[in-house]
């Protein structure tokens, strides 16, 4: 029988996660801990329900950026009007987990930990340059997003330690930050490619700074510094575009399933990539 917990603070989840003998999964919004361990893919002797927990609920506004506890719901993210004219592209990739109903509880620390290299949210928190909060029985600290994830199901988390929070940061004056993704069906499916795209233009629209991050092409979501730094430098015209698409074309090692092949996938990336930095680029000249 599984034990299940509810702490108020984050002290006190940390004190039962290290608590010696029974396996524990967090809970933030169990939209997929809940399924797997229901079908045996996961095992577990107790669940530690964080949404109790104050911070984990909040979305602040913190040094020009924002502040978004683990366990927000993705459709309090969409309804966020701060959040979304500043950072569209992370919100679009939270708003294209599950149905509508499923919006109501999912939330980004679940989908970043959940370890799936498919994940919708991961490539434009990685674009966005996101920090995430981890505590544990050893205090705080802070991991760059594309840190977390490992491997397929598997984190950076040591024993005892949970996701608290991502800390956005503030966008540039120009900036402009964007997520695409393909699926077989119109919506509610998951991702055979992702692809997310954050940059920066001067006041002569010259690119200053970019980064590219693509989701399913391998064992977890990557970050293509190749292909920000073919941005860079340029404005973001024809020639520069195909230089970063090749170079996210070149990043992939994605596998053959029944979603997409190899070369499917691997091209699908690069004409992603492209589209994605489009519209991040008419979002950072449209910035006043």
């Amino acid at each position: 029988m599984l034990t299940y917990d509810k702490p108020n603070t984050v002290d006190e989840a940390v004190a039962i996660l290290q608590q010696p003998g029974a396996r524990r999964r967090v809970l933030a919004g169990g939209t997929d801990l809940l399924v797997q361990l229901r079908s045996g893919r996961l095992q577990a002797e107790g669940i530690v329900d964080v949404k109790r927990i104050p911070e984990l609920q909040l979305i602040r506004e913190e040094n020009g950026g924002f502040r978004i506890g683990a366990a927000v719901a993705g459709a309090a993210l969409g309804e966020h009007a701060a959040l979304r004219k500043m950072w569209p592209g992370v919100v679009e990739g939270a708003n294209l987990i599950g149905s509508t109903q499923i919006q109501g509880r999912a939330s980004l620390g679940g989908n970043l930990c959940n370890g799936s290299p498919a994940a919708d949210s991961v490539p434009a928190l990685i674009a966005a340059g996101v920090k995430c909060t981890i505590a544990g029985p050893a205090g705080r600290r802070e991991v760059p997003v594309e840190s977390v994830v490992v491997g397929p199901g598997k984190t950076c988390l040591a024993a005892g330690e949970f996701l608290v929070d991502f800390i956005l940061p503030a966008q540039a004056a120009k900036g402009g930050d964007a997520y695409l993704r393909f699926i077989p069906r119109t919506e509610m499916d998951i991702a055979v490619v992702g692809a997310a795209v954050n940059l920066v233009l001067d006041a002569n629209g010259v690119c200053t700074a970019a980064r590219v991050s693509l989701g399913a092409v391998a064992p977890r979501a990557l970050l293509v510094e190749a292909a920000g730094k073919a941005l860079v430098g340029t404005k973001v015209n024809d020639a520069a575009l195909d230089a970063m698409a090749a170079a996210a074309r070149a990043a992939c090692a994605p596998i053959n399933d029944k979603r997409g092949t190899i070369e499917f996938r691997t091209h699908v990336a690069g004409v992603l990539a492209k589209r994605a930095a489009k519209i991040a680029l008419e979002r950072a000249r449209s910035r006043a």
